[in-house]
């Protein structure tokens, strides 16, 4: 789907996840990282999705459940959301500290709603007005709001699947899915030496990878990335490492089967954060230990991938 930044110069969207958002050093670190960016092409603006820091939704959850029991969807929701909120105002103050302009918008300022049949619509009205005027913005992942206008979540991996459905609604020439990882490899790089980084995938590769257990990326994200022609880059903040490029581009026949399709793909990465959080950070698409964030059956299904976009300013 093709569309209109409303500003002038290309327009990348950028996911940082729960992974790489662990504390105060690395929301300094990834508003570096989004600096060097702009220092690299002046003229280029960034949406940056955020996650939750990691451990804060199972914190937030199990506060929940120390006051009633069984919580309600619409409940767990709106307290979830503060956990991305926050990372919101955290991310944009240290952009404001090195000196870039920088805003940070809530779920509903962002735009994205989901319908009853689990169709997406972007109202971009209030997103073309913060990029006209900043460098970056700064917006929460996993969050949407319903014809109700009350808070929903998108679900496992919902960051991602934010990213991508931002991006197909801007315009955007790219989606970088910023992971603890420099994106896909053929094997558990701690484990096996002879594990290979993979550069270059196509979409069908990916959906195959994630078809056999490699939760990376969202599979829904990849199909919407798919559906509308966006390529995917999928990296660590560590810049002089190299990354993973997922596109529509031709393969030799037969290239996704022989691929490793194993789980051993990001183990090393689940297993590092359950060492140091004692919890899995759902944000980062790999669930969560308490469960209830991401297997509820109120949660809204995406029908529909083909993001319409308003563009239309706020009144």
């Amino acid at each position: 789907m093709s569309g209109s930044n409303g500003c002038t110069g290309s327009l990348a969207v950028v996911k940082l996840g729960g992974s790489v958002l662990a504390g105060a050093k690395t929301y300094r670190r990834a508003a570096r990282y989004l600096r060097n960016r702009l220092d690299a092409a002046p003229g280029e603006r960034f949406v940056a999705v955020v996650s939750a820091r990691a451990g804060a939704t199972d914190a937030l959850e199990r506060g929940a459940r120390g006051i009633v029991r069984t919580p309600t969807t619409r409940s767990l929701d709106l307290l979830w959301s503060t956990g991305e909120i926050r990372s919101v105002a955290l991310l944009t103050l240290h952009l404001e500290a090195l000196g870039i302009r920088a805003a940070g918008l809530d779920v509903h300022a962002t735009g994205l709603r989901v319908g009853s049949a689990g169709e997406v619509a972007l109202d971009a009205g209030r997103l073309h007005a913060a990029l006209d005027g900043n460098q970056v913005t700064v917006v929460p992942g996993f969050l949407a709001i319903n014809a109700e206008l009350e808070i929903v979540t998108l679900g496992r991996g919902g960051s991602d699947l934010t990213a991508v459905l931002l991006a197909a609604g801007l315009g955007a020439s790219r989606c970088e899915l910023v992971k603890d990882v420099p994106g896909y490899f053929s094997a558990d790089p701690h484990r096996d030496a002879t594990a290979r980084h993979l550069p270059a995938l196509t979409f069908a590769e990916t959906l195959a990878l994630a078809d056999a257990g490699c939760d990376l990326v969202q599979r829904q994200a990849i199909e919407a990335a798919a559906r509308a022609g966006i390529p995917l880059v999928v990296r660590s903040l560590d810049e002089s490492a190299p990354a993973s490029v997922v596109s529509a581009g031709t393969e030799p026949a037969g290239r996704a089967a022989r691929l490793p399709a194993s789980k051993e793909f990001h183990a090393i990465t689940v297993e590092k954060k359950e060492k140091q959080n004692g919890i899995r950070n759902p944000n980062d698409s790999r669930g969560t230990t308490l469960g209830t964030r991401n297997r509820s059956a109120h949660r809204p299904h995406l029908s529909n991938f083909h993001v319409r976009a308003g563009g239309a300013r706020p009144r």
